[in-house]
């Protein structure tokens, strides 16, 4: 049940990182909600290198990470997973506007997509998203409101619609439309969907990020759930940046930007995969090859012309998101 405790453990380093002193040999890491286990395995090894530092962790959506951050909480680095909730610290000031270069690959150093969990024996044979709207399959995912989790699995599903009605919009906003009506709860956060569909057993099938379907499926047994990969997905990248305002001001912009750096290394990289997450080294992303099943992964620039654009048609108020989720 690690999974679910951790949450707890989360929110305590919270509220103990607000309320003691900062120094040059402490971070607070913001991160997404479902990002727990493996942040845990990250600082331990980090630390492991750099004796005597303390790394604290918050864990929620990164919309409202990204909120709170605004609003004061002390972040000197995130780890997101939404490029849209970095840039908003951009437009606040607390982010550098080329925030993107200061890492590889845009300051991404994984990825993962939208995936499926379904329970043992696949009961409602559930294959593809074409699958998620027919009536008698209720769909578990979080808010898109708050959260990027829930935010890339709204864009897969635009995009597989989009595909399959070539380009129709009144059939793709249909198509959306039938999806979150089938869904019964919408939970703030993907661990929060995560406990709805796993321990209150509400819902045919869980979608979120692949890191948290092969976590469930390791930790409960395949005599419990399965995963299950569609045809298509969409590329889900994991943004990194230093918070400047922040880090400027405890001092630990040096130690913020060696903690960013480890992500990138080979050890660093053999924990994000080991953790379900597709990495960028090459070497360790053979070493782990036969463990991700092939999906056809689009992009958000390929699709949808880029975050600019989705910002503005899909998630700006009155937006195509709010349409969808008003309609319910």
């Amino acid at each position: 049940m690690k999974r679910f405790f951790l949450g707890v453990a989360a929110v305590a380093g919270l509220f103990l990182a607000s309320s003691q002193a900062w120094s040059a040999d402490k971070l607070l890491n913001a991160s997404y909600d479902v990002g727990r286990e493996l942040f845990v395995e990250v600082n331990k090894a980090f630390i492991e290198k750099h004796p005597g530092v303390t790394i604290d962790q918050s864990h929620a959506g990164t919309s409202a990470q990204a909120r709170a951050i605004a609003e004061g909480l002390g972040a000197d680095v995130v780890t997101f997973n939404q490029v849209t909730d970095v840039d908003f610290l951009v437009k606040k000031g607390l982010v550098s506007a080329d925030w993107q270069k200061d890492f590889p690959d845009n300051a991404s150093p994984f990825y993962s997509l939208p995936s499926f969990l379904v329970r043992a024996g696949n009961p409602k044979h559930i294959k593809d998203w074409g699958d998620l709207v027919r009536d008698d399959v209720q769909v578990i995912f979080p808010n898109p409101k708050t959260s990027g989790n829930a935010r890339y699995t709204y864009l897969a599903a635009t995009a597989y619609a989009k595909e399959a009605f070539k380009g129709d919009d009144a059939k793709v906003k249909e198509f959306i439309t039938k999806l979150f009506n089938n869904v019964p709860i919408f939970d703030t956060g993907g661990r929060a969907a995560t406990t709805t569909f796993v321990q209150r057993e509400i819902g045919d099938v869980l979608i979120t990020f692949e890191s948290e379907t092969r976590g469930i499926r390791r930790e409960y047994g395949d005599d419990k759930f399965e995963q299950v990969t569609p045809s298509v997905s969409l590329l889900a990248e994991f943004p990194v940046a230093i918070v400047d305002k922040v880090a400027d001001e405890h001092g630990t912009r040096d130690l913020a930007k060696t903690y960013l750096d480890f992500l990138y290394t080979p050890e660093g990289q053999d924990i994000l995969a080991q953790n379900g997450n597709r990495v960028r080294d090459a070497a360790v992303a053979a070493k782990y090859k036969a463990e991700f099943p092939e999906v056809r992964l689009l992009t958000v620039e390929d699709v949808f012309g880029g975050w600019d654009k989705i910002q503005k048609e899909h998630f700006a108020a009155g937006g195509l998101l709010d349409q969808a989720y008003g309609s319910r």
